[in-house]
């Protein structure tokens, strides 16, 4: 959490704040909570993750489910949904994950 909170220029208790409120995803490896830092742009959260997030957990999907998702390779995008947040496909990743609800 220390390095997330340094990258994103906020205390560790507001990057809490943005996990609990569902803008950031975190998982808890071996005893310690991590957030993928390609979730990461710059000094900000990727612009569509916390709306990503929303639709994946109103779907049914828990964290860990979730993270499964985002970092899933997909041959129709370039890579993962989580990369290709970063880039012109975001909307197509929400509709997906809206689309995962019906």
């Amino acid at each position: 959490m220390p390095d997330v909170a340094e990258r994103l220029n906020l205390s560790i208790v507001k990057v809490h704040q943005l996990i609990k409120d569902g803008s950031l995803l975190s998982v808890r490896r071996d005893g310690v909570l991590r957030v993928p830092g390609e979730l990461i742009a710059n000094d900000t959260v990727l612009k569509h993750l916390p709306g990503v997030l929303t639709l994946l957990h109103d779907a049914g999907y828990n964290d860990e489910e979730a993270l499964r998702w985002l970092f899933t390779e997909d041959d129709t995008l370039p890579g993962t949904p989580a990369a290709a947040l970063g880039g012109d496909l975001a909307r197509e990743v929400k509709r997906r994950a809206q689309a995962l609800a019906f």
